[in-house]
C-alpha cells in the first residue's frame, strides 16, 4: 500500500457528532482540511416530529412559543411539562430547520456527505444503512486519495450557501461556513451570503421560516436532493462530491413528492434567501438577520435603544413588570461576542419583556453581538461586528439612541452624529484583560471576529503546508 494511503487509512475521518449546534461539527472538518485527510460526514439526523394534544411540535421553535404563553399566564405548569414530554419523541437532532439540520444540509451540498444522507430521520431504518455505506465509502476514498484539497473548491461552498438560503437556514450557517471555507483555502464571506440571498428564495416550508412542516416531512417530500434539483440553476452542477460523482449526477433523478413542503420556485415561502447582511455605522463588519422568520413590519423600523451590558442584567430587566419599554424599542445586548462572551453564546434571541408578552407582543427588534439557536425566530440582528468588547461601535450605544434598519436596503444605522460618536469613542475604556496565561490568554489574542468565522488566525491555510503525521511505522 502506498505510504500516503496507509497514513490516510489510519487517520481518515468519519464524523458523527452528537450536537451540531455546537462548533464541534465544523471543527472536526476543519481539522481534516488542515491535515488534508480524506473525510466523510455521517449525519446524526433529525428526530421525529413532536406531538402535544394533537398539535405538531418543533424543537426549539415551539419551546420559545409555549414558554412565552407560560410567561403570559396562558399555559399552566402541568401543561408545560406535557409540552416538554411531547417535544422530543426520539433520538436525533432538532427536527426544525435549526443549526443541526442546516449544517447537515450544507455539508451534503458542498459534497462531503452521501446524497440524501442529511435528510433521513435518526430512527429510520435507512439511517444505519447509510452509516454502513459511509464506512465503506471512506475506505474507498483512502485508496483513491480523495482528500479535501482534491474535492473542495470555492464552487463547492457556493453550493452550500445557495442550499442554505433555500432551506431557510440557521443564522449560525454564516459563521460555520465562512470558517470551513477559509480553512479549506476557498474563502467566502458575508457578501457571498448576501448576494445569494438576493437570488435564491426560501422554498423549504419548515419551521421556523415555514409555518407547518418539520424535517421528517422534508424527508418524505424528497429530501435535500429534491430541493437541490429545484434550485439547480443556482448550483454549480459540476462540483465534485465524496461518492465520486458530481452534484449534477447526484440530483439528476431526484423528485419532489409534496409541493407544499418543498415549494416550486415561483411559489416560495420567502421571495429572497433566508438571511440578510446589514451594514452601517453601527455594524461596519456586518450584522445578520433572518427576515424569513420575523414579523414583516420590522423589515423597516426605527426605535429607541434599550441597552444592556450583560445577560443577567437583561434578564432581570425583562422580567420586571415595571420596565419602561414599548414594542417599538430596540433591545440591545453587548459584550456577548467571540471575546466578550467569551465564546459567543446563543443569547441573541433576547427575551421579549414580560410586560409586553402579557400584552400579546411576540416579536420586537433586537440587536446583539451574540449568536442564537437556529431554532430561534424573530427580528433578531446578530453577530454585530466588530463586537462591543473589542471596541466596535456597539460599545458606544446609549439607552435612548435611535436605531434604524432597512432590510431591503441592507442598512443599519445609529442615529447619532459622527462628532458625538467620536466623543464617545475617546471616552471608551477597554475592559481589563480576563486571562494572563493558558488557553484563555491564547484565545483572546487569536480568535477572529464573527464576520471572519471565529476561527483562530494562526490556523488559516493561507500560509504553511498541511500538517502531516510522522511516519512511525
Amino acid at each position: 500500500m502506498p505510504r500516503r494511503s496507509y497514513e490516510s487509512l489510519r487517520s481518515a475521518r468519519w464524523f458523527a457528532p452528537d450536537d451540531l449546534r455546537s462548533f464541534g461539527h465544523r471543527s472536526r472538518f476543519m481539522g481534516a482540511f488542515s491535515a488534508d485527510l480524506p473525510c466523510i460526514f455521517l449525519p446524526a439526523s433529525p428526530m421525529l416530529r413532536g406531538n402535544w394534544k394533537g398539535k405538531t411540535l418543533g424543537s426549539g421553535s415551539d419551546t420559545w412559543k409555549y414558554w412565552d404563553k407560560r410567561r403570559a399566564g396562558k399555559l399552566s405548569d402541568a401543561e408545560w411539562l406535557e409540552v416538554e414530554g411531547g417535544i422530543a419523541r426520539s433520538h436525533g437532532t432538532c427536527m426544525t430547520m435549526g443549526t443541526a439540520a442546516t449544517m447537515m444540509a450544507i455539508t451534503e451540498a458542498i459534497g462531503l456527505a452521501l446524497p440524501g444522507a442529511s435528510s433521513i430521520p435518526a430512527p429510520d431504518a435507512s439511517h444505519p444503512r447509510m452509516a454502513a455505506e459511509c464506512g465503506r465509502r471512506i475506505v474507498e476514498m483512502v485508496w483513491e486519495d480523495l482528500a479535501p484539497a482534491k474535492l473542495l473548491t470555492r464552487e463547492s461552498f457556493e453550493n452550500g450557501i445557495a442550499v442554505a438560503m433555500a432551506m431557510g437556514c440557521s443564522t449560525n450557517a454564516i459563521i460555520h461556513l465562512v470558517a470551513m471555507a477559509r480553512r479549506a483555502g476557498c474563502a467566502v464571506g458575508l457578501d457571498d451570503f448576501d448576494a445569494a440571498s438576493r437570488k435564491v428564495p426560501v422554498i423549504a416550508n419548515i419551521r421556523p421560516s415555514g409555518d407547518t412542516y418539520l424535517m421528517e416531512d422534508f424527508f418524505y417530500a424528497g429530501g435535500l436532493p429534491a430541493l437541490m434539483a429545484r434550485i439547480r440553476r443556482h448550483l454549480h452542477l459540476g462540483a465534485a462530491t465524496v461518492n465520486g460523482r458530481t452534484v449534477g449526477e447526484n440530483i439528476a433523478r431526484a423528485e419532489v413528492y409534496n409541493d407544499d413542503v418543498i415549494r416550486p420556485l415561483e411559489r416560495p415561502i420567502y421571495a429572497e434567501g433566508a438571511l440578510a447582511v446589514l451594514r452601517g455605522n453601527l455594524a461596519p463588519g456586518g450584522a445578520v438577520i433572518k427576515p424569513s422568520a420575523c414579523e414583516p413590519r420590522f423589515l423597516r423600523h426605527s426605535g429607541p435603544a434599550l441597552v444592556f451590558d450583560d445577560y443577567p442584567s437583561l434578564k432581570k430587566a425583562t422580567d420586571d413588570p415595571g420596565l419602561d419599554v414599548t414594542a417599538d424599542h430596540v433591545l440591545v445586548l453587548r459584550n456577548a461576542g467571540p471575546q466578550g462572551g467569551p465564546g459567543m453564546p446563543e443569547w441573541g434571541m433576547l427575551p421579549i419583556p414580560a410586560k409586553l408578552v402579557k400584552q400579546g407582543v411576540r416579536d420586537m427588534l433586537r440587536l446583539s453581538d451574540a449568536r442564537m439557536s437556529g431554532t430561534s425566530y424573530g427580528a433578531c440582528m446578530l453577530h454585530c461586528a466588530p463586537e462591543a468588547y473589542v471596541g466596535g461601535p456597539l460599545a458606544l450605544v446609549k439607552t435612548g439612541d435611535r436605531i434604524s434598519i432597512d432590510v431591503p436596503a441592507r442598512r443599519i444605522h445609529l442615529e447619532v452624529s459622527d462628532a458625538e460618536l467620536a466623543r464617545r469613542r475617546a471616552a471608551w475604556t477597554p475592559p481589563a484583560p480576563r486571562y494572563e496565561r493558558g488557553y484563555g490568554w491564547m484565545f483572546s489574542r487569536h480568535i477572529l471576529q464573527a464576520d471572519q468565522g471565529c476561527d483562530f488566525d494562526y490556523l488559516e491555510t493561507s500560509f504553511g503546508a498541511p500538517v502531516r503525521e510522522p511516519d512511525i511505522f
